[in-house]
């Protein structure tokens, strides 16, 4: 029950001896003395058994039964249980780098798969293997785009998601793009290497999209194309957004993944790493690694990321919720989310409280005397009514997890 117990004198005394010092201090020598800690300040070390009932009592503290209308690129979806189950099988937990192929069909097929689904879902032809997270999708994104093109400016929607804009703006930066904001797309487009839009916007606004004569860039909440129609039917290039919503835990904000998915003709400039689908010498059907564009694979130069690594297990669990639902579940979980989100649009408005937006599928902005106190009463009653955006502004959010009885809580407590 001792075994989260630190080593002992003696222990720590024959580690020392094997790799030839006489103290631990020797092993910090390199690092300047103003630069080091004196103390930890730790209290002293639990036995398992200790740690688990401490971490339980913590746990107690915590609140997790509220009703969620919380939304802004994460959401409280439904997530059959047996997600977890499958994924956590030793198969994908162990082998979820696939470098060697014949040891990893399981993996390389779950991959393939789920850039299957992509496709089939925003109407590309090509998409890759998960990337960080929907931030990082746009942002690579753009940097593909100005690879296409051979421009360094880009037209990016004031009404994308903040945090994407914020990792756009790093890796611009760094890149040497310049980024012109817009709140209409401009008529001529034809000097940027893109214009990037989120579809719906970010206040959940569903966006008429016009041609450009540029690179298109669409940012998609991905489970809104169970009704709404692919990005690809409007005129987009590249479609990046996150699989959150395909059966992934809310987790805090993470860890979630991102996708890129793109024409065939940009197939080559693509970040990350594709599967692909072939057979072997006995006419079996097998996976590999058919694109690498890494810069550990290949030549720095001659690669489009450097992106070491990807969120294969995330993805894993939305193949397997694309897959659990198929396309009636997905369906019903898209219609369930809007017909809660626009019921919940409605019984507010019939208590004097207005929505912003036009038209939206499972967010909407509202119009409040006071944010703060509108959702300081919510919450005592065990509800997250939004997000704030400002004094007056709320960003709601409804999923196929939101009741009536839960919407005339809401209504009733504001």
């Amino acid at each position: 029950m001792n075994n989260f117990l630190v080593h002992d004198q003696k222990a720590t005394e024959e580690m020392l001896d094997v790799i030839g010092i006489n103290s631990v201090e020797d092993l910090f020598k390199e690092i300047p003395e103003q630069a080091r800690m004196k103390e930890f300040c730790l209290d002293n070390a639990l036995s398992e058994m200790e740690t688990q009932r401490q971490i339980k009592n913590l746990a107690k503290r915590n609140k997790i039964d509220y009703i969620n209308f919380m939304g802004g690129g994460v959401y409280n979806k439904f997530i059959p249980a047996c997600i977890s189950q499958v994924a956590q099988r030793f198969e994908f937990l162990t082998a979820y780098t696939p470098y060697q192929p014949e040891i990893s069909q399981g993996t390389l097929q779950v991959m393939y798969e789920f850039q299957t689904m992509i496709c089939e879902l925003t109407g590309m032809d090509v998409s890759n293997a998960t990337v960080y997270d929907a931030a990082t999708a746009c942002a690579e994104a753009v940097l593909m785009a100005v690879r296409i093109s051979k421009k360094s400016k880009v037209l990016i929607s004031n009404k994308l998601n903040p945090e994407y804009k914020s990792v756009v703006k790093t890796y611009s930066w760094a890149s040497d793009i310049d980024i012109e904001w817009f709140d209409d797309i401009p008529e001529n487009t034809s000097d940027y290497a893109c214009v990037l839009i989120q579809n719906p916007d970010f206040y959940g606004e569903i966006v008429e999209i016009s041609p450009v004569n540029t690179l298109l860039i669409v940012c998609t909440d991905i489970s809104t194309l169970s009704i709404l129609k692919p990005p690809s039917e409007y005129g987009a290039d590249i479609v990046v957004g996150d699989v959150q919503p395909l059966g992934i835990p809310m987790e805090f904000g993470g860890p979630h993944a991102g996708f890129i998915a793109c024409r065939e003709k940009y197939l080559r400039q693509i970040p990350g790493r594709l599967a692909g689908r072939t057979v072997d010498a006995e006419g079996k059907q097998a996976f590999c690694l058919t694109i690498q564009t890494r810069e550990q694979h290949i030549k720095r130069e001659k690669a489009t990321s450097n992106i070491c690594s990807n969120q294969a297990l995330i993805g894993l669990c939305a193949t397997l919720y694309l897959s659990l639902l198929g396309k009636k579940g997905f369906y019903q979980a898209g219609y369930l989310s809007a017909k809660m989100a626009h019921l919940l649009s409605e019984k507010l408005a019939a208590k004097g409280i207005k929505t912003l937006n036009k038209n939206f599928f499972n967010e909407f902005v509202i119009e409040v005397d006071d944010t703060d106190k509108f959702l300081s009463n919510l919450k005592r009653n065990d509800i997250l009514g939004g997000i704030k955006l400002d004094d007056k502004r709320i960003l709601v959010a409804a999923t196929e997890m939101i009741t009536e009885e839960d919407i005339e809580l809401y209504v009733k407590n504001v």
